[in-house]
């Protein structure tokens, strides 16, 4: 089955993204690229400490620049007053659920984990949870699979 890599984002996250990857592509690779240079001039490179700690962070980096550039390339901006003011579930919703035989509500938003919001847990729109919200509307009751069994949850409300 193709996975599908369009990520949804919200426009601060967006430009949040955008931001990173620029500042990474720009100071990062400069930053990087002057201390490997100055750990080389300290001499033998088969102990040098500083120089293995500087590759292993241009690594990193250059990882990091891969994965915003796969994901901004197939992002989706939506608007957040238009998936909040909608009466079914799409992505970038932010919805409130109940587990069966909670009475606890959770705020969950459909979405990438980019999108980082404090007090709101992410749920993937490819996840099983996901994709059982996706098109679902208010007062509805989902089954869905989990890796620990079949669970129910109720929309509780959608939107903020």
């Amino acid at each position: 089955m193709p996975e599908n890599k369009t990520t949804h984002l919200s426009k601060e996250t967006y430009d949040r993204l955008v931001a990173e990857r620029d500042d990474l592509i720009t100071r990062g690779r400069i930053e990087i690229s002057q201390a490997i240079e100055a750990a080389r001039a300290l001499g033998d490179l088969s102990e040098n400490g500083d120089y293995h700690a500087a590759k292993d962070a241009q690594g990193k980096m250059e990882a990091r620049i891969r994965q915003l550039e796969a994901m901004l390339i197939d992002a989706v901006v939506v608007d957040d007053t238009d998936t909040n003011a909608s009466d079914t579930v799409v992505a970038g919703s932010i919805v409130n659920i109940r587990y069966e035989g909670d009475e606890d509500v959770e705020k969950c938003l459909i979405g990438s984990i980019e999108e980082r919001r404090e007090g709101v847990t992410i749920v993937s729109p490819q996840s099983p949870l996901g994709e059982a919200l996706l098109g679902r509307s208010r007062g509805e009751i989902i089954t869905y699979e989990a890796p620990g069994g079949s669970l129910k949850v109720e929309i509780v409300s959608i939107g903020e």
